[in-house]
């Protein structure tokens, strides 16, 4: 006999337990064919699970409506979006008389954290279906900019790592292109351009004006005293909030830009626990963001942390917008950037031939091309490796003997086992030339002196470490290089400064301002690791729940 086909796991059918249970947390509606119960861009739209009938979701687009899926009893809407609150992407219409179960977002939230069956099952199946939409673009954007454009280049990277699908429409390849541009009015000098849902049209737009808009970020309430602000969405940030949120603190994560932090770029993590074939940073982000948002963590992006108040309690953290956020404890997670070498024109070619982290966007750039990374640490490894993948040659320019004291042993036989990758020692970028772009590039080998000029594009900059502390100016001790002091680093003249006002020390992690905690790579001492700064994470929660029971 023939096999029975697997079920998809994106469309699991329900047990009728199973929509027992859901509908203890909804309510049972009956809805006449031809309806819809979802509408695109509707802010946190309910979950609904089909007990009889049928329901279509249909992607709107402009040559016309595609139907995704036609979902059957038992089956249920929704992906991702739904814990996150962001507006839906698809429509969903009755496409016959059906009864559906109705949940609301506040309580699914509840089903997914107390039913570890029925979470088992959302939970996969939400996250197969975003990947659908990600692979297919079927998004409710599109981009218009050209490849050889910065900011296009910036854009791109700010939706693909909030994991926003989006069609990106090429400003010198699409033929189509300009009968759009003239839709819409909108001229080159304009460009880049986001066309988003119901027309909206958004000229060269900031992070933050794209975040509003698409309905990234919950609206907030500044009369809330939060449990605890995360300032920063990077590995240490996202880790304190889910090991806080599932423990029932009421928690808000502030990201300046896009979660992830400088993990987010590293295009393959081997040496991280648990996954013996290696992890992107942007899957362990992902995955890291969307079981915070499962415990009922709010993420705000692209609206970081300006100024934090801490000469009285409740803390307010500023943030960009003017928003004042007052709370009980704070966990400072904003990592560190890498330097800018000073090279002239430096900041000229910034994505426009000079990168600061080396994902599948900038691979797709250079392949077939002749690239230059600076820097000799784990990330600089792993950028070379992933991209002599595609590229013509990768040259690693650094300015010691060696790699032995600076990266792990796995990635020094890769780059010595690879003939596209050559290595410059004592060598360092003199030079870089062009005009829109980068077109050449001049390196010197400080021992003798000798110089090459090469007509290479681009350039990947991983050099050293810069702490983005700036924020905190005059509020918590930094050492000489402007990192933070926690623990047993803080001595006796620090808290004196500080006014420690407490008879105990400060707690490991502890700040001079009580309460306010710094995990990774922000913090003094701290092992520049992706795995050490998830546990520093849970460690701070640890000594959160201590402060706040004080």
């Amino acid at each position: 006999m023939p096999e029975s086909p697997q079920p998809d796991p994106k469309f699991p059918v329900l047990t009728a337990d199973q929509l027992q249970r859901l509908h203890a947390h909804g309510r049972v509606r009956r809805v006449p064919a031809g309806e819809n119960i979802i509408g695109i861009g509707q802010p946190s739209p309910p979950f609904f699970a089909l007990k009889s009938g049928t329901l279509e979701v249909v992607q709107p687009s402009r040559t016309g409506n595609v139907v995704i899926v036609t979902h059957q009893p038992g089956e249920f809407t929704g992906e991702v979006s739904l814990l996150s609150g962001r507006p839906s992407l698809v429509d969903v219409r009755t496409a016959s008389d059906s009864e559906v179960i109705e949940v609301q977002r506040a309580d699914l939230l509840t089903v997914v954290q107390s039913d570890s069956e029925l979470s088992e099952i959302l939970m996969r199946a939400f996250l197969l279906r975003r990947a659908v939409l990600l692979a297919r673009k079927a998004g409710d954007v599109v981009l218009i900019g050209s490849d050889h454009s910065a900011r296009t280049l910036e854009l791109k990277d700010f939706l693909t790592r909030n994991d926003h699908p989006y069609t990106h429409m090429d400003l010198d390849q699409d033929e189509d292109v300009q009968a759009l541009l003239d839709h819409f009015q909108v001229t080159h000098q304009d460009t880049p351009v986001l066309i988003g849902p119901g027309e909206v049209v958004m000229r060269n737009p900031s992070n933050r004006e794209i975040a509003t808009k698409l309905g990234f970020n919950e609206s907030l309430d500044q009369t809330q005293l939060r449990d605890l602000v995360i300032v920063g969405a990077g590995p240490g940030g996202l880790a304190a909030a889910v090991y806080a949120a599932s423990e029932g603190l009421d928690v808000l994560v502030l990201e300046a830009n896009v979660p992830g932090g400088q993990s987010g770029t590293s295009s393959k993590i081997e040496n991280y626990l648990g996954f013996p074939r290696g992890i992107s940073g942007q899957e362990l982000t992902d995955s890291a963001y969307y079981q915070s948002q499962k415990f009922g963590a709010k993420v705000l992006v692209a609206n970081g942390a300006t100024r934090l108040a801490c000469d009285s309690k409740p803390y307010v953290v500023h943030l960009e917008d003017g928003t004042g956020i007052p709370t009980r404890s704070v966990i400072v997670a904003t990592g560190a950037k890498y330097r800018e070498p000073e090279i002239a024109n430096l900041d000229k070619f910034k994505n426009a031939g000079v990168y600061y982290g080396a994902t599948f966007l900038e691979r797709q750039l250079c392949e077939a091309q002749e690239v230059v990374i600076v820097g000799g640490g784990n990330s600089a490894g792993q950028a070379a490796v992933f991209l002599s993948q595609t590229a013509r040659r990768v040259h690693i320019l650094i300015r010691s003997e060696g790699l032995k004291k600076t990266m792990s042993r796995y990635l020094i036989r890769r780059i010595e086992d690879s003939p596209r990758i050559t290595m410059h020692t004592h060598t360092e970028i003199e030079s870089l030339e062009g005009d829109d772009h980068l077109t050449k590039v001049t390196w010197v080998d400080k021992r003798t002196g000798e110089r090459e000029s090469r007509p290479i594009q681009h350039v990947f900059m991983m050099t050293g470490a810069k702490p983005a502390t700036e924020w905190l100016s005059g509020c918590i001790a930094l050492d000489a290089r402007e990192f933070i002091k926690t623990g047993l680093e803080l001595t006796p003249a620090d808290l004196q400064a500080a006014n420690w006002p407490l008879t105990r020390p400060p707690h490991l992690l502890e700040t001079s301002v009580p309460g306010v905690f710094a995990v990774g790579d922000v913090r003094g001492g701290s092992t520049k690791r992706c795995a050490s700064a998830v546990g520093e994470g849970a460690i701070a929660v640890a000594l959160v729940h201590q402060v706040l029971q004080e």
